[in-house]
C-alpha cells in the first residue's frame, strides 16, 4: 500500500517522474483503475452537498463521471496521439490509461464537497487540479516536449466532452418536459 499512497502523491503534485514510473509500470494499472473509480465515487458523495445526500445523486454522479472520464481520455487518445501528436510521440493506451488514471488523484478530495458551504470550492478547486495533472500525464504518456500542446489536447477533449454532455442535457431536459 506504501508504493500506491507514494504514487498517489507524486500524481497529485504534478510530479513528472512519477507519471514516467506509473507509465513504464504495468503493475499500475489496476490501481490506476481504482484511483479513477474512487475519484468518481468521490464526486458522488461530494454532489450531496447540493442536495443533500441521497443514493440516487451518489449513483448518477459516480456514472456520470466515470463515463466523462473515459470520453475524455479517448479524446486524448485521439486528439493527442494520432491528430496532435509528434514525431516521438507513440501512442500506447494502457501506457495513457495508466498515467491519466492516476491524473484522477486530486479526484478524491471531491468528497470534501458533502458539506454544502464547500461544495462548489471544493469541485472547481479538485477539477482545475485534475486537468493540471492530466497536462503533467499527458505530456509524459504522449512523450510531448512542450507541456502547452498537451494543455491544448486535454482541452480540446474536454471542451468536446463538456459539450456532448450538454447537447445530452438539453435533449432530455426537451423530452422530459
Amino acid at each position: 500500500m506504501g508504493a500506491f499512497a507514494y504514487r498517489l502523491m507524486g500524481a497529485a503534485v504534478l510530479d513528472a517522474s512519477t507519471y514516467e514510473i506509473l507509465e513504464a509500470d504495468r503493475q499500475a494499472t489496476r490501481q490506476a483503475f481504482v484511483v479513477v473509480v474512487l475519484s468518481s465515487l468521490a464526486a458522488g458523495f461530494g454532489a450531496g452537498g447540493w442536495n443533500g445526500p441521497s443514493v440516487t445523486t451518489l449513483l448518477a454522479v459516480t456514472i456520470v463521471a466515470l463515463i466523462s472520464w473515459m470520453a475524455w481520455v479517448s479524446l486524448i487518445l485521439e486528439i493527442g496521439g494520432r491528430f496532435l501528436g509528434e514525431p516521438r510521440t507513440q501512442v500506447n493506451t494502457v501506457q495513457l490509461l495508466r498515467t491519466v488514471g492516476f491524473a484522477a488523484s486530486p479526484g478524491l478530495l471531491q468528497v470534501f464537497a458533502l458539506f454544502p458551504s464547500l461544495t462548489l470550492p471544493v469541485f472547481v478547486g479538485t477539477w482545475i487540479w485534475m486537468l493540471a495533472a492530466m497536462v503533467v500525464a499527458v505530456r509524459q504518456a504522449l512523450d510531448y516536449s512542450s507541456t502547452l500542446r498537451a494543455l491544448v489536447v486535454c482541452a480540446l477533449a474536454l471542451c468536446a466532452v463538456i459539450v456532448a454532455w450538454l447537447i445530452l442535457a438539453f435533449a432530455i431536459a426537451r423530452t422530459v418536459t
